[in-house]
C-alpha cells in the first residue's frame, strides 16, 4: 500500500509519496514491507515532468521505477515516432496517453498473459504542457483486465490536495469523514443517491482545505509533507499492519525551474559516484 499526495498552486505542482513497499498473501494479508520503494519520478531530465505511483510497485519482474526510467530514455528520442516528445509542443495529456501505452499496452498486455484480475496501479502525471502558464495533472489505472484512457485529475485552474492509495487518514483529515460512510448509511437504509448527497454535503461543510492558490512553493511542499507523514502516523500508530511509511520523497515542478527534488533517498553515497548521471 502506499500514500501519494500532489498540491497544486499557482507556482506549480509538489509530489509526495511515502516509500513503503506491501506484499500480501492469497488472503490480501501483508506478509512483508519494505519501506524503500521509489513512487516519485522524473519524466524528463530539466522538463517540467514528473509523476508518482500508488497500488503495484512493479509490472513482471520490473518495477516502475525501471520501466519509467525506460520510459524517460524514449520520451527523450526525438526519432522516437511513438514516445519522442517535442519540447516546443508536448502536453501532459500527451504524456499520460503516451505513458499509458507504454505501461498497459507494451509492457503489461505483454507481461501477464492472461493479465491477473486481482492487479491494479495508479499512474498520476503532473506539470507544465509548452508554453503554458500554469500546471494540470493527468492519470490513468490499470485494474485487471481494463485501463481506460487518461482523465483529467486537476486543470490548469484547479488547485489543491489530491492523495491516492490508502486514503482513510486523509479523508478524515480534509473532508471530515471517512469514506465508508456511504456505506455506514446505505446499510442503516438510506438509497444510494441520498447518501451519497450526505456525503457531499459533509464535505462541503467540514471539509478542512490546507492550500490556497497563492501558497508560496515553499507551503505547498510543507503541507505535501505534512500530509504524507500524517497517514503515516497514521498507520504505525493504528492497530493495524504500518503500510504507510519509511522515508518522504518529495519533489517540485515549477515552470522555470522545472523538475526538483527537495527530500530523496539513494542507496549510494553520491560522493563516492561523482562520474554516476544521477538525477
Amino acid at each position: 500500500m502506499t500514500i501519494v499526495v500532489s498540491m497544486k498552486v499557482t507556482d506549480g505542482i509538489v509530489l509526495a509519496a511515502d516509500s513503503a513497499a506491501s506484499f500480501f498473501d492469497s488472503h490480501a494479508t501483508p506478509v512483508k514491507i519494505y519501506n524503500n520503494a521509489n513512487k516519485v519520478f522524473n519524466l524528463v531530465k530539466v522538463w517540467p515532468i514528473g509523476a508518482m505511483v500508488y497500488g503495484s510497485g512493479g509490472i513482471g519482474t520490473a518495477s516502475v521505477e525501471t520501466l519509467t526510467k525506460d520510459l524517460r530514455l524514449r520520451f527523450r528520442d526525438q526519432n522516437d515516432a511513438d514516445y519522442g516528445l517535442n519540447r516546443n509542443a508536448y502536453t501532459i495529456q500527451e504524456v499520460a496517453i503516451k505513458a499509458r501505452k507504454f505501461f498497459f499496452e507494451e509492457t503489461y498486455l505483454h507481461a501477464f498473459n492472461p493479465p491477473p484480475t486481482d492487479f491494479f496501479m495508479g499512474y498520476r502525471v503532473c506539470g507544465y504542457s509548452a508554453g503554458t502558464a500554469l500546471p494540470e495533472i493527468w492519470e490513468f489505472l490499470i485494474a485487471g483486465l481494463r485501463c481506460d484512457p487518461p482523465y483529467l485529475i486537476q486543470a490548469q485552474n484547479d488547485f489543491g490536495a489530491r492523495w491516492a492509495g490508502e486514503n482513510e487518514a486523509l479523508d478524515r483529515l480534509l473532508l471530515g469523514g471517512s469514506s465508508i460512510l456511504h456505506n455506514v448509511l446505505t446499510d442503516r437504509g438510506i438509497d444510494a443517491p441520498t447518501a451519497r448527497a450526505i456525503y457531499s454535503d459533509l464535505i462541503n461543510k467540514a471539509g478542512a482545505p490546507l492550500a490556497l492558490p497563492a501558497m508560496p512553493i515553499q507551503d505547498a511542499i510543507d503541507v505535501a509533507r505534512f500530509l504524507v507523514e500524517t497517514a503515516g502516523k497514521f498507520a504505525r500508530y493504528g492497530l493495524r499492519p504500518e503500510t504507510i511509511g519509511g522515508p518522504t520523497e518529495i519533489a517540485a515542478i515549477t515552470k522555470h525551474e522545472g523538475f526538483k527534488w527537495v527530500a530523496r533517498k539513494h542507496y549510494y553515497a553520491a560522493d563516492l559516484n561523482r562520474e554516476s548521471d544521477h538525477d
